[in-house]
């Protein structure tokens, strides 16, 4: 049966129409939905010592998601970008129904807003602004940001475990609750020390919703095995679809990446992006026009070194046919020892 399976997807891979959003390959005991995306970025950086631009795949992921039957189903993807290969995605997921679904594998730990909107949607280009050659952040180095805290510190991003999630009947009210290795996606276990990461969102009205999260991140220390603590909130107003759309965070906990006398700093970080996404009606190439901005704060250390910042980031998405689009950002970091800025245009392919 495995076999065969595996005979599909590359007939399916071949077989695939050029016009096709996304394809299903069928068997008697399962679908395949295969879907991928390529994404090609030009960037800049306004850091002395650094090429001045760079063009590089930023990412190319091929995702098949199997459903077995209404209980048992997984997916699995690989990526290929930035002169790499690693797996992303590979999990199975048994559905026990709405209020309780079981995933063991690799995904994405339920921490923040940011992190969990896919690739193919976020509102930035880059979750973190990353600009080239900037190395500010006590810690997580790299531009001192809300993205770089949650991923940089391990309470965001991938790892390798076990999640528990549902919805309630009214569809208003979701959890998640993940044990993780806690040493990120791809990597085996430093330790017998487990990560713990919860997150619970509440729909307040269409459009309209709130959550909550928590996490608990293990490493090792000088005395043996520690743990460190993260808390957090969001906001997002709007779709996807049209019209207005705010994402908007808070997260604050320790930042075990810089130690003092063995302790962690603590850190705190606020983002907010907004953006609208306008119809272009009549227009043979564009869909929608989507200005975007966005504000984020974030000090690695409150009450020590003066090395949190600003990020701004201005831009606009020309969106061709749904997640097909190119966008154009200007990521700012200003400190009080830095000033620095990149330009990013990146095209977007999905299907």
């Amino acid at each position: 049966m495995f076999l065969r399976i595996l005979k599909l997807l590359a007939w399916g891979l071949i077989l695939v129409p050029a016009a096709a959003a996304q394809v299903s390959v069928s068997s008697q005991a399962a679908q395949i939905r295969l879907s991928g995306r390529v994404q090609t970025q030009f960037n800049t950086t306004s850091v002395d010592g650094e090429p001045s631009s760079d063009f590089l795949i930023r990412r190319a992921r091929f995702s098949a998601e199997v459903t077995i039957n209404d209980f048992v189903g997984g997916k699995v993807e690989p990526e290929y970008g930035e002169g790499r290969v690693q797996l992303r995605d590979a999990y199975l997921r048994l559905s026990f129904g709405p209020a309780f679904r079981v995933t063991a594998g690799q995904f994405k730990r339920p921490f923040d807003l940011f992190e969990l909107t896919s690739s193919t949607q976020i509102l930035v280009i880059e979750r973190a602004g990353d600009i080239r050659g900037v190395n500010a952040c006590a810690g997580p180095g790299g531009v001192c940001s809300f993205s770089r805290l949650t991923e940089r510190l391990q309470f965001a991003d991938r790892d390798i475990g076990v999640m528990v999630d549902g919805t309630d009947r009214s569809g208003r009210l979701s959890y998640f609750a993940a044990i993780t290795n806690g040493a990120g996606q791809n990597q085996r276990d430093e330790n017998g020390a487990k990560s713990f990461t919860a997150r619970a969102r509440f729909v307040l009205a269409d459009g309209v919703a709130v959550a909550g999260n928590l996490a608990l991140h293990d490493y090792v220390a000088a005395g043996g095995d520690a743990r460190a603590a993260a808390w957090g909130g969001d906001l997002e107003i709007g779709n996807f679809d049209e019209g207005l759309h705010v994402q908007a965070g808070l997260v604050a906990g320790e930042n075990w990446r810089n130690l003092t006398a063995g302790d962690p700093s603590t850190f705190l970080a606020v983002q907010g992006i907004v953006t609208y996404k306008s119809p272009v009606s009549g227009s043979r190439y564009l869909e929608a026009v989507e200005p975007v901005g966005r504000v984020s704060w974030s000090d690695p250390a409150l009450g020590g070194a003066a090395d949190g910042g600003w990020l701004f980031t201005p831009g606009i998405v020309l969106h061709f046919a749904g997640r097909n689009k190119l966008a154009v950002n200007v990521d700012l970091w200003r400190s009080s020892a830095v000033a620095e800025w990149s330009l990013k245009i990146q095209s977007y392919l999905y299907f």
